[in-house]
């Protein structure tokens, strides 16, 4: 893939892909995970070898199921095949496990049969009872899930390696399966403490803000050398040599450890691409201990899983004007010195309106584009900004939902939520389609966003968010901002001068108070 794209394909691409991420975290997670756990009960070695002693059948088989895998994908790209993506990904994750089972003597498998119904019954309440605005925590829970089952079956390997088939004639390890097990366990464990941090953090059960460690910088690099080299005096080291568990052991601490001092500098609001990129290493966990299984399926799945979260990352950060590398190594979007982060901010003239205000203009025009942000999932008032949608339809408005490529918590957000709340999707629109609308709009209404409308992003070069594509709701007409009060800002700690416009008319109050009071109006 060419990832030099121009500024208008990249956000073309940044949207396109957030929309296809948006309904993938549980189709590919839940498949990694299933994958991992299954052939964790069911070593790929237990017939007596790798792959090479599996039915040619068994080996078409696996293809045929990670064909499936891509066909999700590609399904799962535009909400309008977004069913039969799912519904491929559970028929390629079926023919992997059957194919599995078959293939393998496992003489355990009335246990394998308890773990799946049991897996499948917590799957099943999980996803029915959890809210739609929960679902980055949820996600992020998964990608945890992932991580911890790549640390246990790469240890399950080292501990017992004849059963999973990669020791020599002298039953010895092989060298390239010891880096495979470090690379596995290492990935796996960074994912699994660097989701735990991130779960805290989505469901507020930890401080959104940054942590920032003194010398951050160093010690990630620091640790990250130590692990790279814990691995490899493990891969040189001799079977049942002194301190040869001990190397493994280390390496999996410390990438524990590297996992939390990770995710811990980036603030809350920063989420979309941090989920992104755990959703990544996740994938390559998989993939890894793919190789230790000598198990084709997952690794397609894992490889999938893995390449797909870095480029939406890399995307998504440069949607933002942000570095890609500054994701990798922590501390994203959380310069200390950002301009306009906690200081004083000057006190501006501003219009504050009411409900009845808004209604009467909202009914009053002819076109009005909604741009919904993380405020809007926190007040959860999707439902009724659906229905006050709905209702200046009826009274012959044009109503068009803009939605921005890093909106919200995790990759997608916006877009799962305007769905949940039965949102037409041809009413739903990237910033590249419809940016250049806002001219010609009457009413920009605004609920919950921030930086993504923030102009500065155009005009000042000393702003943090400088660079990253924004809506043009300036030009709008008429501009109805909601947020609770005016002293919030948004992830960048700098201040909005839409707040200030002319045209701007800002509606503070709870977003879903504030939008059934403005429906009642228009009744």
């Amino acid at each position: 893939m060419d990832f030099a794209l121009p500024p208008s394909s990249l956000r073309g691409a940044a949207g396109a892909v957030a929309i296809q991420k948006a309904r993938r975290p549980f189709a590919l997670d839940c498949f990694a995970t299933f994958a991992m756990t299954m052939l964790f009960a069911a070593p790929a070695h237990a017939a007596g070898g790798g792959e090479g002693s599996v039915p040619s059948w068994a080996m078409l088989a696996y293809l045929a199921a990670g064909v499936f895998f891509i066909l999700a994908l590609r399904g799962l790209s535009s909400p309008a095949t977004s069913q039969a993506g799912n519904r491929n990904g559970m028929i390629g994750m079926a023919l992997a496990v059957v194919t599995t089972l078959v293939t393998h003597k496992i003489a355990n498998i009335a246990e394998i049969g308890i773990a799946i119904f049991i897996g499948g019954i917590i799957g099943v309440t999980v996803a029915r009872r959890i809210a739609m605005t929960a679902m980055p925590e949820l996600v992020a829970g998964f990608h945890s899930l992932v991580g911890l089952a790549a640390v246990v079956v790469g240890f399950a390997a080292w501990l017992n390696p004849a059963a999973f088939g990669i020791t020599d004639s002298a039953g010895q390890i092989l060298a390239v399966s010891r880096v495979e097990l470090g690379l596995g366990i290492a990935i796996g464990a960074i994912t699994f403490s660097g989701s735990v941090i991130a779960f805290l953090k989505l469901s507020g059960r930890m401080s959104g803000s940054p942590i920032m460690l003194p010398g951050r910088h160093v010690i990630n690099l620091g640790t990250l050398a130590a692990i790279i080299a814990l691995i490899g005096a493990y891969t040189v080291s001799p079977e049942g040599g002194a301190g040869e568990g001990y190397l493994i052991i280390a390496a999996a601490l410390l990438a524990f450890i590297i996992g939390f001092l990770l995710i811990i500098p980036i603030g809350g609001a920063d989420m979309p691409v941090v989920v992104s990129m755990l959703n990544s290493y996740s994938g390559w966990a998989a993939a890894a201990m793919g190789f230790t299984l000598g198990n084709s399926a997952m690794i397609i799945t894992g490889a999938l899983v893995g390449s797909s979260g870095a480029i939406l990352s890399y995307i998504m950060c440069r949607a933002m004007n942000r570095s890609f590398i500054s994701v990798i190594a922590g501390g994203f979007g959380a310069a200390p010195d950002a301009g306009g982060a906690g200081g004083a901010r000057e006190q501006r003239p501003y219009k504050q309106g009411s409900a009845e205000d808004a209604a009467y203009m909202l009914e009053q025009a002819e076109s009005v584009i909604i741009i919904p942000g993380y405020g809007m999932a926190v007040a959860q008032a999707q439902h009724a900004l659906r229905e006050m949608g709905d209702k200046l339809k009826e009274k012959g408005v044009d109503v068009k939902y803009a939605i921005h490529p890093v909106a919200g918590r995790m990759p997608g957000h916006m877009n799962v939520l305007l769905a949940e709340a039965s949102v037409p999707y041809d009413e739903v629109f990237e910033l590249e389609d419809i940016n250049s609308e806002f001219a010609q709009a009457d009413i920009a209404f605004i609920i919950g966003a921030n930086d993504v409308v923030n102009p500065a992003a155009k005009t000042d070069k000393s702003s943090p968010i400088y660079g990253m594509p924004v809506f043009d709701v300036d030009k709008a007409k008429q501009v109805f901002f909601i947020k609770r009060s005016m002293g919030g800002v948004g992830y960048a700690g700098v201040d909005n001068d839409v707040f200030y416009m002319n045209q701007t008319v800002m509606l503070l109050a709870d977003a879903k108070k504030m939008v059934e009071e403005i429906v009642k109006s228009l009744d």
